[in-house]
């Protein structure tokens, strides 16, 4: 981390940005700059090998499955053993949707397997059933500070399984979650951090986007005026009936 910087590493930005993650991206940049936070963002595409301790935030999208698979097997022979260095030091590593389903052991699409980082303890398996779709909203509490609710939209086939030591990010409120059974939806230890939450994100949640500044630079954020983002996050809690 440098002061008064936030440095984040954007993970096949090209590629696995199938769900209008660049907003996730922007929100960060935008509401960073107006505390004169400075912002660097760097991608880092297939072949690039990654410095674990040049950057406080790592990115990963949603892609396509084929596209996804493409990324899985660069992530591993270039990427894995630099992230999970990141992340062992406390930076945060935060996947979206396909990018959430690459944090763990193995994606299974019928005869194939997809390989994952492995940073978290978990595997999705795509079924054959119907995708879990629709407006979602649950509940966190992120480092004690009470509960908040994240609201978003979710459109998976596959349907993810937490081991039994890992914790979700939250708990289902309305919607389907991991596996539109168990109530849980995405996963969390420490700073890394996966949901299939999108639409993007962090536009709908900015609170969230606050507290990954706030926990990526260890600063003590000024408030915003942010009527309008909290119009938005009232709106996507209505469009998932909370």
């Amino acid at each position: 981390m440098a002061d008064g910087v936030l440095r984040i590493c954007s993970l096949y930005p090209d590629v696995m940005n199938i769900y209008a993650d660049r907003g996730n991206l922007l929100v960060l940049e935008r509401r960073a700059a107006w505390r004169d936070i400075e912002v660097q963002v760097t991608p880092a595409g297939f072949g690039d090998r990654i410095d674990p301790d040049a950057h406080d935030l790592f990115y990963l999208g949603g892609g396509q499955d084929r596209d996804q698979a493409l990324c899985a097997r660069d992530l591993v022979d270039t990427k894995r053993d630099a992230l999970a260095a990141a992340a062992g030091r406390g930076a945060l590593v935060l996947g979206i949707c396909g990018g959430f389903q690459l944090l763990g052991h193995v994606y299974e699409l019928g005869d194939e397997e997809i390989p994952g980082l492995g940073l978290v303890d978990l595997r999705t398996v795509r079924s054959d059933d119907d995708r879990l779709i629709g407006n979602v909203a649950i509940e966190v509490d992120l480092d004690g500070e009470g509960p908040r609710t994240l609201a978003g939209f979710e459109n998976h086939g596959g349907r993810t399984h937490l081991g039994a030591g890992e914790q979700p990010l939250g708990r289902v409120l309305r919607g389907h979650g991991n596996d539109g059974r168990s109530g849980r939806e995405g996963v969390r230890r420490d700073g890394v951090i996966g949901t299939y939450l999108h639409g993007p994100l962090l536009p709908k949640n900015t609170w969230f986007a606050d507290w990954l500044i706030a926990r990526a630079t260890g600063l003590a954020l000024s408030p915003l005026d942010d009527r309008m983002e909290a119009a938005a996050h009232a709106s996507a809690r209505r469009a998932a009936g909370v």
